[in-house]
């Protein structure tokens, strides 16, 4: 398995791709959204045999320091619980912390994302539409800046249902 950059030519496989994970197509409209505002800070695929089988995007928030939202994370629903999320995970978040990115902020699960540093408990300052027990952080530098403020989302994720 290779991680790579999105390119334009992974649009219709990436949506595939959403859409079989997720059951539905409101996140593969949501990353069309984003990339069509230049809402979108990172987007790598997991590619296997010439096929897309993974996908995350990161895209920038309104935040007290330089924040991205990590949304949405998928993977092939035949390829799940093999490492694939895992790998895209920390690809993204390694290649933000090389970018100056302070801080990726997610909405999931915090059995889940915890394992990768994400905590509740650093993010529960921070006033967000998405605020609650599933709303993390994981500041990529030695703290944050700031442990309360506003956060917005992009635009788009005001479309989401």
């Amino acid at each position: 398995m290779d991680i790579r950059p999105e390119r334009a030519d992974d649009a219709a496989d990436i949506g595939d791709v959403i859409v079989r994970a997720f059951g539905r197509p409101d996140e593969a409209r949501l990353v069309a959204q984003l990339r069509e505002a230049g809402d979108v800070a990172i987007s790598l695929v997991a590619v296997e045999g010439g096929a897309v089988i993974g996908h995350i995007l990161l895209s920038p928030m309104a935040a007290p320091f330089r924040a991205l939202a990590l949304a949405p994370l998928a993977v092939a629903p035949e390829r799940q619980k093999q490492g694939v999320g895992a790998a895209l995970i920390k690809a993204a978040n390694t290649q933000a912390r090389r970018e100056g990115w302070d801080a990726v902020f997610v909405l999931g699960d915090p059995a889940y994302y915890g394992r990768f540093g994400f905590r509740g408990d650093l993010a529960a300052g921070f006033e967000s539409a998405f605020a609650g027990v599933h709303f993390m952080v994981l500041p990529l530098t030695d703290g944050l800046s700031a442990t309360e403020g506003r956060l917005d989302y992009a635009p788009a994720f005001g479309n989401l249902t």
